[in-house]
């Protein structure tokens, strides 16, 4: 098993991109024949509600998570909750499920929506360095 420390994480379900403020987090690559990982959240209580109805419901969902840097590229997962436990004042989240396939770079991607969307030059740099630094759902991940 090899453990990476968890950046951000955004869930994504019915085409909403939703973050989840981070206590802390850890994402495990469990190397199995499954190539399952399980990614922990450690979140504010705020949250219970929300992760409970999620794993009664089994429903699986995406999570964009960026992994040990800031900078680093998101991780694309395919997750369902598999626990929601009280820790003191927080919540431990597990979430299980896969590694999506490989995609291009976000930047280059970023690019090409952008210049999709008809932006150029000065405006074309603004919002990329913007965007770049926020990393919103690009069209293709909808």
């Amino acid at each position: 098993m090899k453990t990476f420390k968890m950046i951000s994480v955004d869930l994504i379900r019915d085409n909403k991109q939703t973050p989840i403020a981070l206590e802390d987090g850890i994402v495990i690559n469990q190397e199995n024949t499954s190539r399952s990982w399980i990614l922990e959240l450690f979140i504010d209580q705020k949250y219970e509600a929300f992760f409970t109805e999620l794993k009664a419901s089994g429903e699986l969902f995406k999570a964009k998570v960026v992994i040990s840097y800031p900078e680093n590229e998101p991780a694309h997962f395919e997750v369902a909750t598999y626990s929601v436990k009280q820790i003191g004042e927080h919540l431990s989240v597990l979430l299980r499920g896969t590694l999506q396939r490989a995609r291009r770079q976000y930047a280059e991607s970023l690019l090409a929506d952008l210049i999709e969307d008809g932006l150029t030059g000065e405006e074309l740099l603004a919002k990329f360095e913007h965007d770049m630094k926020t990393r919103p759902t690009l069209k293709r991940d909808q």
